[in-house]
């Protein structure tokens, strides 16, 4: 197919599923993908204000980073970011100084932009300085100790170090998140302005970039078009050589258009789809339990959920497994009951060691004074209504059982997460991501702090010495001690409770192979093939 030809066919794309004549039959289908979301991007930039997750799936496939994630196979064989183990990307190799307060990254030397030019460490310095110019970029750096431009330093045209004010081992993780974008900042530096020195604006709708994929057409909104850039020094060069990735919000035509096999990929799926899909044996469904978690939120600072005996009741009252179905259609990993007390393992987010017991529900209102019950407000937002209303609806019914009477309030869709940061609000179903996965990190975001992160508003004074304690913590033995402690404080005093790992499902034509989960929960087109 010319790509005159190819261009033409998307002229007649509304958006919907149907799918253009020559793309299906295009002799070239099997090195190309359609994917088909029920969201947009709304920039290529990966971190400036107001980008959405969805311009992650953008951003990620077109840019390099100086490292990245490796890959290994979960028990189904679903190869799984594997946090534990950074691979150079742009960087050929990388080494720590002795102290371990320096990383040096050695650049490969036949990188190059899409436009062709020469990738340096001056490209890699301005892309980092950009990273801590922002706000956004400066708080997510900031817990790998990186916020000072001076950090990074040019050794030569292809070498870069990373000072650090002392051993931090979340820096190199964060060099690999989505934010420290490599871009060519000759192109870049063109476009900004005073007011805006790193081309923050310009960078939303235009790509300066040298990674696997480039954009070849962007209608915002409706679909965006990605060419391999066979000149790609950073990886393995994808199979795939051509994605058209369009918006389809209604599921229903997703999914049709799955069936059909007018698309290749489809993401986005509900819940009581997947399990319809499942049974087709013309696709393929798959579903990983993510790095994201939901739960129920409890302010510790308004009474009476500032008693931890009042959070324990309602964390004993709750029919998790009836929410699960619900819900998720037992779509996800749960977080509910397990082990009372002392941990097994350091890993968390872990199940809390509550199950369903109205008898001990009860008692504890009663040791608290509450044996009545009280009444009380459940919010959630309409944008996560799929989930959080047949969770409320059975939460309001289950804990009505024992005296707790819950008024359910819809909240508009972006407006919860101001009320939370305000500490509006009493109780609550809401979710949230941790891209860092060590256990200290998690609890330093969601427990710790006067943060809206901190959804339980939880000030436990042990607990805050030992997050403080373990930030720089060396002792592999000391520190999995404290963690397991402050395993054991969560769990008694129940800040918030955590429900599952919701799974990402998505859907694909049997002959997608090699379909990889990134921390991000967008497409890593790279790794992506065809039978």
């Amino acid at each position: 197919m010319k790509r005159r030809e190819f261009l033409a066919s998307l002229a007649v794309l509304t958006g919907s599923s149907m799918l253009p004549v020559k793309w299906a039959k295009a002799q070239t289908r099997e090195e190309s993908l359609r994917v088909l979301s029920e969201g947009a991007a709304n920039s290529f930039d990966s971190f400036s204000v107001g980008v959405n997750r969805n311009s992650i799936q953008i951003s990620w496939n077109v840019y390099d980073r100086l490292v990245t994630f490796a890959y290994k196979p979960r028990e189904d064989g679903t190869p799984y970011y594997d946090y534990f183990d950074i691979k150079g990307e742009l960087a050929e190799s990388f080494e720590f100084s002795e102290d371990k307060k320096s990383i040096t990254f050695h650049l490969r030397k036949d990188a190059v932009f899409h436009d062709g030019v020469p990738v340096t460490a001056e490209d890699v310095k301005w892309s980092l300085d950009r990273v801590v110019a922002s706000p956004v970029g400066k708080a997510q750096f900031s817990t790998g100790s990186m916020t000072d431009p001076a950090q990074f330093v040019v050794i030569d045209a292809h070498t870069i170090r990373v000072d650090l004010p002392q051993p931090d081992r979340f820096a190199l993780p964060n060099l690999a998140l989505t934010y420290p974008i490599i871009v060519n900042s000759k192109l870049a530096k063109q476009h900004a302005t005073t007011e805006d020195p790193f081309a923050m604006e310009w960078l939303k709708t235009n790509a300066a970039a040298g990674g696997a994929f480039k954009i070849e057409r962007a209608d915002m909104g409706e679909r965006v078009i990605l060419a391999r850039f066979d000149d790609w020094k950073s990886g393995p060069l994808p199979s795939i050589k051509r994605v058209l990735w369009q918006t389809v919000p209604a599921a229903e035509s997703r999914i049709a258009s799955l069936v059909r096999g007018d698309a290749d990929i489809v993401q986005d799926l509900p819940p009581k789809d997947v399990v319809t899909l499942l049974d087709n044996p013309e696709v393929k469904v798959i579903g990983v339990p993510t790095s994201s978690f939901q739960f129920i939120g409890m302010n510790g600072d308004l009474a009476p959920f500032n008693d931890v005996r009042v959070r324990q009741a309602i964390a004993y009252a709750l029919p998790y497994e009836d929410m699960f179905q619900a819900a998720l259609f037992r779509r996800g990993e749960p977080l509910f009951g397990g082990k009372p007390g002392a941990p097994d393992t350091t890993k968390f987010p872990q199940p809390l060691g509550y199950s369903t017991d109205l008898e001990k529900a009860k008692a504890l209102l009663a040791e608290a004074g509450l044996a009545d019950g009280f009444s009380t407000t459940f919010s959630f937002e309409l944008s996560l209504a799929t989930v959080a209303e047949p969770v409320a609806l059975l939460l309001q019914e289950s804990l009505g059982k024992i005296g707790i009477k819950v008024s359910i309030e819809k909240v508009p869709a972006g407006q919860l997460g101001t009320l939370l940061q305000e500490k509006k609000v009493p109780f609550y179903f809401e979710g949230s991501t941790s891209y860092l996965a060590d256990p200290d990190y998690f609890f330093r975001i969601f427990y710790y702090g006067d943060t809206r992160w901190n959804f339980g508003s939880y000030k436990n004074k042990e607990f805050i010495g030992l997050v403080d304690k373990t930030r720089y913590e060396t002792d592999p033995a000391v520190y999995d001690a404290d963690i397991k402690r402050m395993i054991t404080l969560v769990k008694e005093d129940i800040p918030i409770i955590l429900l599952w790992h919701p799974a990402l499902d998505t859907g694909m034509k049997k002959d997608v192979a090699n379909y990889s989960y990134a921390f991000h929960r967008q497409l890593e087109l790279r790794t992506l093939t065809r039978g």
